[in-house]
């Protein structure tokens, strides 16, 4: 076993909703960095993404327990074997576990920190785990700006969208006007505001919601409250490899994310950033990390979030100028390529490792 290797705890692995995690392990297993992953949990049992297959024999899926058992687990495991260090690839439960494996092992650790998962820790905790990380990698300023450091390495490297996979297509002819919403069927979506504006259009429209989740039944009936039966489809979940051809049948991505009811919201969705790379525009709530990416007249337009009249009024904006929204795809497409290439961003997390575990 190369002594340069490093293993990586993550949370429910794979799951077809998180690319970024896949991209990265992706990154670490080409660099020959990855000797084992951990997940605390099992994955969405769904068809997992392209790709998966290189990693997954590296996996092992934790009996269910305390963090301590889980880490005395992967001790075990690891014993008599030369191990770089730990790297727990979110803030909660991975996070923990990969200090206490590190502390049992005497190797050093580091975490990611993403949006949610920061959101599950106590303050108080959270910062005498970044304290005691060899350092800490985060996807987005939105992510840092709350946090304690007194010293910690902290980088920021967002995630990247994949250009290759997601490319400029021609947009689909004529009406209605066909928007796109993807993610999770959950309160932080905003989906129940995107169906609330929809409802104001008076100009012909299809709206298909890509994904699944516990709201799939509180949203048909919205749907069909309001009458949008004909007009909207939940058309559940799809792969990476089919994504290509669902923006490609799309004029306008639509984002309305917002705060739940916990105080959870989303930092910079996949889908920003798939759909900028494939040269869609994009109406978006300005919360989290999303400006980053959506820059208002620029890549897109940005709206409060949970503003219905808002968002109702932007939709129709790129209809009545058909031109702008050809602009923000465009720009958006040279955007992602100057800040979100995914080859760079996983180039910049594998050195970013190296560095923390030198």
């Amino acid at each position: 076993m190369n002594a340069e290797q490093l293993v990586v705890i993550t949370s429910g692995f794979p799951r077809r909703s998180e690319t970024f995690a896949l991209n990265e392990l992706l990154a670490l297993e080409t660099a020959g960095l990855l000797a084992a992953v951990f997940a605390t949990k099992p994955g969405d049992g769904l068809s997992p993404q392209p790709g998966s297959e290189r990693v997954l024999h590296l996996l092992e899926v934790l009996p269910a327990g305390r963090p301590n058992e889980q880490a005395a687990v992967v001790t075990a495991r690891l014993r008599g074997r030369s191990i770089r260090g730990i790297h727990g690839y979110f803030a909660h439960t991975p996070a923990e576990v990969a200090s206490d494996v590190a502390r049992q092992l005497g190797v050093p650790y580091s975490f990611s920190v993403h949006a949610r998962d920061a959101r599950k820790v106590d303050r108080g905790t959270l910062t005498a785990r970044i304290h005691g990380a060899a350092g800490v990698i985060a996807c987005n300023p939105d992510v840092v700006q709350d946090l304690s450091f007194n010293g910690t390495s902290v980088r920021v490297i967002p995630h990247g969208v994949d250009l290759q996979r997601f490319e400029p297509r021609p947009l689909p002819p004529g009406q209605p006007l066909r928007l796109l919403a993807v993610g999770r069927l959950v309160e932080k979506k905003g989906f129940d505001v995107l169906l609330a504006a929809v409802a104001r259009l008076s100009i012909p429209f299809r709206l298909q919601i890509v994904g699944d989740g516990p709201l799939r039944e509180r949203l048909t009936a919205a749907i069909a409250s309001d009458a949008l039966g004909d007009c909207v489809t939940l058309c559940g979940g799809r792969t990476h490899a089919e994504m290509p051809d669902v923006y490609a049948n799309a004029h306008v991505v639509v984002v309305p994310s917002v705060a739940d009811s916990s105080g959870d919201r989303d930092g910079l969705p996949n889908v920003v950033l798939e759909a900028l790379a494939s040269q869609r525009p994009v109406v978006a709530s300005g919360i989290g990390a999303i400006p980053n990416a959506v820059i208002p007249g620029k890549t897109g337009i940005l709206v409060p979030p949970g503003d219905v009249t808002a968002l109702a009024e932007a939709l129709v904006s790129l209809t009545s100028h058909p031109d702008l929204g050809e602009r923000l795809g465009r720009e958006g497409r040279c955007w992602v390529e100057h800040a979100y290439d995914l080859r760079r961003c996983t180039d910049q997390f594998c050195r970013a490792i190296e560095a923390i575990h030198g």
